[in-house]
């Protein structure tokens, strides 16, 4: 926490002042009631009134003193905000090896039913595009606030050989930054003859990109769920790295079997899958994301539990001078009627 005016925090003096003041006036009224002539009185006026009834407004006006001069140095904090007007790219695994069934049903529909669920608890503000990959990746559906399309586009995902992560992640970037000419198939297989590459026919001339601080961009999160190590595709710590460049966050998802292999499925006599860890580990760390391992189906519908509230909020500077304005103006009603309740004055 930081002040916008620290000139004013020296107010704050005023209250010790104030509670020797309260101190004086407490013992000087002491001294007062010792003068009357029956001092029977005095402590028979005094046995229905607890001690603590007699402090309690004082303090509570004391407090509200204190929030008042307090708000005027006008003090700043950063403070988790939900977020407005955020997009979100879900980027799915849909290789052959999601069939498997250590993920009960198997690995692509506990990933399917758990991003819906995903979706069912965002706020609506939120827009959310699908990219799935595999050996090719494409945008399946552009981000969007409607819920239906995407949980109609999830229903059609359609699996492939292969795995590229690196690819997910360019694509995902790609459709975030529409206008900054990212172009997977130029960085895949280089310039053609004539200086165009492949897939460049309707792309907007290529930008250069000044770095930012990852995990800066607030506007954007990539959520990448993958049950396998890179097979093709491009370097996926190059694409993580463009992804730090530009602040946006990747959070990795793990799905399925940590030890190597699963039974036969189809007629497959085994289907090598291996999490590669230390890679996404290191994804969410280059871009200050975060991993998780879901190596069920209710794990990973845990996992997009969490997810939700994680990319819902941010934490904002903002300035607390008129919350502490507002609890020092209930302070003060509070000791206000306390005192009238118990005294029939105020304090």
């Amino acid at each position: 926490m930081y002040f916008l005016a620290p000139e004013f925090l020296w107010l704050l003096l005023i209250v010790p002042g104030l509670v020797l003041l309260y101190l004086w006036l407490m013992q000087r009224k002491k001294k007062l009631a010792l003068r009357y002539a029956s001092l029977a009185i005095v402590k028979q006026a005094m046995a229905g009134d607890p001690s603590w009834r007699r402090h309690l407004p004082p303090a509570l006006l004391l407090a509200a003193i204190g929030l008042a001069l307090l708000a005027s140095s006008r003090p700043l904090a950063n403070i988790p905000l939900p977020t407005a007007g955020a997009t979100i790219i879900l980027a799915m695994d849909v290789s052959l090896s999601m069939r498997a069934t250590d993920v009960k049903p198997n690995r692509l529909v506990a990933s399917q039913e758990a991003a819906k669920t995903f979706l069912a608890e965002l706020p609506p503000d939120i827009k959310v595009g699908i990219v799935t990959f595999a050996g090719s990746t494409q945008l399946v559906q552009a981000p969007t606030l409607n819920r239906e399309s995407l949980v109609t586009a999830i229903d059609r995902f359609q699996m492939q050989r292969g795995t590229a992560v690196g690819n997910a992640i360019v694509v995902s970037l790609a459709t975030l930054f529409p206008d900054e000419g990212i172009d997977l198939g130029e960085m895949t297989f280089g310039s053609m003859a004539g200086g165009r590459s492949l897939d460049s026919k309707n792309k907007p001339p290529k930008k250069e990109v000044t770095p930012v601080a990852p995990g800066s961009y607030k506007s954007a999160a990539i959520i990448l769920l993958t049950d396998g190590r890179r097979t093709t595709g491009i370097d996926t710590e190059e694409a993580s790295k463009m992804a730090a460049n530009r602040g946006v966050r990747v959070y990795a998802v793990g799905l399925g079997t940590l030890d190597g292999a699963v039974p036969a499925y189809e007629g497959w006599t085994s289907i090598y899958m291996r999490l590669d860890e230390p890679s996404l580990r290191a994804v969410a760390q280059t871009t200050q994301g975060e991993y998780y391992y879901a190596g069920d189906a209710e794990a990973l519908k845990g996992v997009y539990a969490k997810l939700s509230s994680r990319v819902q909020v941010e934490k904002k500077e903002t300035e607390l001078s008129a919350l502490l304005a507002l609890m020092a103006a209930g302070l003060s009603i509070a000791a206000a009627a306390l005192s009238l309740l118990w005294f029939n004055r105020i304090v």
